[in-house]
């Protein structure tokens, strides 16, 4: 990280511009995009309101704005009224959820991102192979929980960190497949899925990456910008696994990194003394909230922003039948 310069009023009594490098890919992916338009098409289709259980994505400005056309948020299918649809949120659900659906006789549209229901599927594979699954992940994510309710319970164990894998005692050791959360840190993951390979060289694993090609290209974006910057900001929510992770990318490599919600938490403290500031936003943080950032910096000193291509992003994925739209 670059030392901090002092930055006072220049020689025309202006304050000195700060140089803001703007991350490229940043915000909404294809699985939060198209489980916002899920919700949105299901009000189209149905009327309000439409019930969605858990917040469709982590973020509250998406989910205040659905509020405002409509839906209705509610953690459990015990608050859904008989005969209005229910959306599933992206993060994925337990495989007791659809089947209480439908014994309850609810419409429901699963906006499961499609990368999460390809994990749900391995796992499904590799338990009709009689392995026992070691699940990479966050305790309590919802991701975690729509991935470990996919089969019955003690068919997988979930570990969070190197000491975890230390700790497995596993009934059969050369029958195990791992799969992980796919919104992890990339490098603590590699560390994970390694020590799993070291202790239990049997061990199998998906042929490709589980952690989703948003996760990853927004923290190689970070990575390749980080090192020019005296501060970074992270746009996304507090509950949001993958925001989280990029400010734990930056700050690992000793970039001081700040998560926020909208441009009225942004600090002016933040913006002294620092020359180049670093901005970025978590797949479900619209571009709305950079562009209100980005005001929120340049009210406080003059600017300059510079946008860092890292990678292309053009991933569509298919509505589920009966709302696509032509």
């Amino acid at each position: 990280m670059n030392a901090p310069h002092h930055i006072g009023p220049t020689g025309d009594g202006q304050t000195a511009e700060l140089k803001v490098l703007i991350a490229a890919p940043r915000g909404f992916c294809a699985g939060v995009d198209r489980a916002i338009r899920i919700v949105e098409l299901a009000i189209q289709k149905y009327g309000s309101p439409v019930y969605v259980r858990h917040e469709i994505v982590h973020n509250r400005y998406v989910v205040d704005s659905l509020k405002a056309k409509g839906a209705i948020f509610v953690e459990s299918l015990d608050q859904v009224p008989d005969g209005v649809p229910v959306v599933f949120s992206a993060h994925g659900v337990p495989k007791a959820v659809p089947a209480k659906a439908e014994m309850r006789g609810l419409d429901y549209i699963d906006a499961t991102c499609p990368l999460v229901s390809k994990v749900h599927r391995q796992a499904e594979r590799a338990h009709e192979g009689g392995r026992h699954i070691i699940f990479v992940g966050h305790e309590g994510h919802p991701e975690v929980i729509g991935t470990l309710g996919q089969l019955p319970e003690g068919a997988m164990t979930l570990v969070e960190s190197v000491d975890d894998v230390a700790a497995l005692s596993p009934p059969d050791p050369g029958m195990l497949s791992f799969l992980t959360q796919t919104t992890l840190s990339v490098d603590d993951t590699r560390d994970i899925v390694a020590a799993l390979q070291h202790r239990f060289p049997a061990i199998t694993g998906p042929r490709g990456e589980d952690i989703c090609y948003a996760t990853s290209n927004r923290q190689e974006a970070v990575k390749a910008i980080a090192g020019e910057c005296d501060r970074m900001i992270v746009i996304g929510a507090p509950n949001s696994s993958n925001s989280l992770r990029l400010v734990e990318v930056a700050q690992r490599l000793g970039t001081p990194a700040h998560l926020v919600q909208r441009g009225t938490d942004v600090d002016p403290a933040w913006l002294q003394e620092i020359t180049t500031l670093g901005i970025t936003a978590g797949a479900s943080a619209p571009e709305t909230l950079v562009r209100e950032v980005i005001d929120a910096v340049a009210s406080v000193r003059p600017i300059v922003e510079d946008i860092v291509v890292t990678a292309e992003e053009n991933m569509v994925f298919k509505l589920p039948r009966g709302l696509d739209v032509t």
